[in-house]
């Protein structure tokens, strides 16, 4: 009875680290999966500025946008379309298809993301990509380290979520300077803990059991939620602070 004691603590201390260096490997996969999708769209609205790409999705004068092509407004809401489409139907796709889907979602959201990368200046567009990677890298980390279930903190955020996205088809008919800066700072606190709470759910979703297309898909849906925390984060942080042209 002692030895079998002995030995299933042996398999306990052996088995633990081989699980955490799993979860350390999908959650970096994860992330890089993320950082990838936000240098493709990055790439993107700079084509879209800076070639003569843009002209197929806006109409430019004086290095502003003066009005959109049917692609731009394609452009503007389809990832909306592919965020919904990737949730429901991921499970059903190959691992290539899935990755594809991803790719073309975060190149579209580059394009419609152009035009508000022309209302702030490039230098206050900086100062806040690093404030925005700052406070998503504390949120994140704390997300995965901490004890405390944030299912709670979750299921209250994505009500504020809701709340917000109201809040700014509403303002589209009122265009209040108040409300657009109530809406921001908002928006600041629920995406902020949204990271947080994503973070340590895809922690949680992780299974040493997962491989190959499962895991990878996995990583991609995980990465698609922080990307999606991540450029919301920005948005509305430059909205807050940002220097408008």
């Amino acid at each position: 009875m002692a030895e079998y004691e002995n030995r299933a603590r042996s398999v306990g201390t052996i088995a633990t680290p081989a699980i955490d260096a799993g979860l350390r490997s999908y959650m970096l996969r994860v992330y890089n999966y993320m950082l990838a999708g936000l240098v493709v769209t990055g790439a993107a609205v700079l084509a879209v500025l800076n070639t003569p790409l843009g002209a197929a999705f806006f109409a430019m004068e004086g290095g502003y946008i003066t009005g959109m092509s049917i692609l731009g407004w394609i452009a503007l809401f389809a990832p909306l379309g592919m965020v919904f489409f990737l949730s429901f139907r991921i499970n059903h796709m190959s691992f290539t298809a899935a990755q594809a889907t991803f790719w073309i979602f975060a190149a579209v959201m580059g394009i419609g993301l152009a035009p508000t990368f022309l209302m702030y200046t490039g230098a206050s567009i900086a100062r806040v990509f690093f404030i925005t990677a700052a406070t998503f890298g504390a949120m994140s980390l704390w997300g995965y380290t901490t004890k405390r279930d944030l299912t709670g903190m979750g299921s209250f955020l994505f009500m504020g979520l809701i709340g917000i996205v109201i809040a700014m088809v509403v303002n589209m008919f009122l265009a209040s300077t108040m409300m657009d800066f109530i809406i921001s700072v908002l928006g600041v606190v629920i995406f902020t803990g949204l990271t947080a709470y994503d973070t340590q759910k895809i922690k949680e979703s992780y299974s040493a059991s997962m491989a190959g297309d499962v895991m990878g898909k996995a990583a991609i849906m995980g990465a698609l939620n922080l990307y999606l925390d991540f450029i919301n984060l920005f948005i509305m942080l430059l909205r807050l602070v940002g220097d408008r042209r």
